[in-house]
C-alpha cells in the first residue's frame, strides 16, 4: 500500500499539478486550498440535508469544484497538460449554474428579510460553504490579476455563480421552515 506521507512538503513547499513547486503559503495554494475547504463544507451541508434534490446538486458541485481546484493548481505553462486530463471550467458551466438558480427560484419565494444562517444543519453547512467560496473568489481575483490563471478562464465567473447558487440552495433547503427560525427570532 502506498504511504500517505511523502515528506515532500516538509520544507514548506508543495508540488503543482503537472510540474513546478511553490511555497505552501503561495496565493495559488491558498486559492485551491480554499476551494478544498468549500468542498468539505459542502459535505457537511449534504450530510445534513433533508432534500434529495439538494443532496444531488451538492454532490455535483463537489465534483466540479475538485476540477476547479485542479485548474487553480496548474501553472499556466502546463495548462495544455491539464486539458489532457480535465475539462476546464467553461462559460457553458456558468450558464448551467444560472439555469439551476432560475429553476430553484421558481419553486419558492425568498424571505423578505436578512436570513441568519443556522435554521437547520443542512442550510448552515451550505451557508458555511458559500462564505468559504466567497473567500476563494477573492483569492482567485488576486491570481487572475497576477496572471496566474489562463487568460479567458471561466473560473472566476463560475465561482461567483456557484456562490449565488449556494445562497439559493440554502434558502431552498429551508423553504418550509418557520420564518421566525430564519431570522433568528425563535
Amino acid at each position: 500500500m502506498p504511504k500517505v506521507y511523502t515528506r515532500g512538503g516538509d520544507s514548506g513547499e508543495t508540488g503543482l499539478l503537472y510540474g513546478g513547486r511553490v511555497k505552501k503559503n503561495d496565493p495559488r495554494t491558498d486559492a485551491y486550498g480554499t476551494i478544498d475547504e468549500t468542498v468539505s463544507a459542502l459535505g457537511i451541508g449534504r450530510s445534513f440535508s433533508k432534500e434529495p434534490k439538494v443532496q444531488e446538486i451538492i454532490l455535483k458541485l463537489q465534483k466540479d469544484l475538485f476540477a476547479v481546484g485542479a485548474e487553480l493548481a496548474t501553472d499556466v505553462e502546463h495548462y495544455d497538460k491539464f486539458r489532457e486530463h480535465f475539462v476546464p471550467v467553461s462559460d457553458q458551466m456558468v450558464g448551467q449554474i444560472e439555469d439551476l438558480i432560475d429553476e430553484l427560484q421558481e419553486e419558492f419565494e425568498l424571505p423578505p428579510f436578512f436570513v441568519l444562517p443556522g435554521a437547520t444543519p443542512g442550510s448552515a453547512g451550505i451557508d458555511l460553504a458559500r462564505s468559504v467560496l466567497r473567500r476563494a473568489e477573492r483569492l482567485v481575483v488576486h491570481l487572475e490579476q497576477s496572471g496566474s490563471i489562463k487568460q479567458g478562464s471561466a473560473v472566476l465567473p463560475y465561482i461567483n455563480r456557484v456562490s449565488d447558487l449556494l445562497f439559493i440552495l440554502a434558502r431552498y433547503e429551508d423553504r418550509n421552515i418557520d420564518t421566525e427560525l430564519l431570522n433568528g427570532d425563535k
